[in-house]
């Protein structure tokens, strides 16, 4: 739900030297982006506390594709050398994936890949899907760009959009509102190629409004998965909630009219303020849990509360 550059990891004999109090109590140095990244990045240089956490998130999630459940992953210390975090950082990320039924912490032994998750489908309606809307219709989707930068794809996202981990994406990280209110966390990647000079103004508003109209790529359809989670530190002061609220994870990948993936979309929803509804089509006879092939009149939608 942001590949960046790596970091300057310290020399593992100052950090075993340094005390704990301080380690705990210093942030992280901030992250040196690669040339490539630069000519996107901010002006204010050091990356946010959640952007941080969100490149050793991908790197777990890199680092999970690449083994199968019950394997055990690097050590903490391992994974802070080589990402250049510290392990509060690291174990901010690991925490979330431990809450998402991704990874399996055992005391003494270390972190290994979790077991494989019972997947359902949801089929839906030929029909289009709109954008949610807030309480009884009213108000409109607004954005705020908090980021917009340039990086690699790299394996794990360069597989989603079928592109060489070489290729360059934009990665815009930004917050929606709905009648003023923050309601999600959205981290997007796409291709470079498909909207060279974006600017952040052009993601103020809708972004497949403005493929379409201004880049001449129609979306035509997207795979779309959708987990609880808990938020962090970062996100709850971001969408202006408590710690460890309760949210929704929606990972999705969209194609234009020709199949070609465009997007690649991370993103958090509120679990305060949004809910998904599914209606499902039951034969008779049918089972007490609807199976994946239930019919195709399932259908999902979001509402705003």
């Amino acid at each position: 739900m942001k590949p960046h550059g790596e970091g300057s990891a310290q020399p593992e004999a100052q950090a075993r030297t340094q005390p704990d109090a301080q380690a705990r109590t210093q942030p992280d140095r901030p992250a040196k982006a690669r040339p490539d990244a630069q000519a996107g990045a901010q002006s204010d240089g050091a990356a946010r506390p959640e952007l941080k956490r969100e490149r050793v998130r991908e790197h777990l999630l890199t680092v999970i594709d690449a083994r199968r459940p019950g394997d055990a992953i690097p050590s903490e210390r391992t994974l802070c050398a080589t990402l250049g975090v510290s392990r509060p950082t690291l174990r901010a990320a690991v925490d979330e994936l431990v809450a998402t039924g991704l990874l399996v912490r055992e005391h003494g032994r270390g972190m290994f890949v979790a077991p494989a998750k019972i997947t359902q489908e949801l089929v839906a309606e030929q029909h289009t899907a709109d954008a949610p809307r807030g309480q009884g219709g009213r108000g409109g989707w607004t954005s705020r760009v908090l980021e917009l930068r340039t990086v690699r794809a790299g394996a794990r996202i360069g597989r989603k959009l079928t592109l060489s981990p070489a290729a360059e994406l934009v990665h815009v990280t930004r917050l929606r509102y709905v009648d003023g209110d923050p309601i999600a966390l959205e981290h997007l990647h796409v291709p470079a190629d498909l909207v060279p000079g974006l600017t952040a103004a052009d993601m103020e508003g809708g972004f497949y409004a403005h493929l379409r109209e201004k880049r001449g790529i129609r979306t035509a359809h997207a795979v779309q998965s959708i987990e609880p989670t808990v938020l962090s530190e970062e996100e709850a002061a971001l969408l202006d909630v408590p710690v460890l609220s309760p949210a929704l994870l929606f990972d999705r990948i969209t194609s234009d009219t020709g199949g070609r993936p465009v997007e690649y979309v991370r993103s958090l929803y509120r679990g305060d303020r949004y809910r998904i509804v599914s209606r499902l089509a039951l034969r008779d006879g049918a089972a007490d849990h609807p199976a994946a092939d239930a019919g195709p009149a399932g259908a999902w939608w979001g509402t705003v509360e």
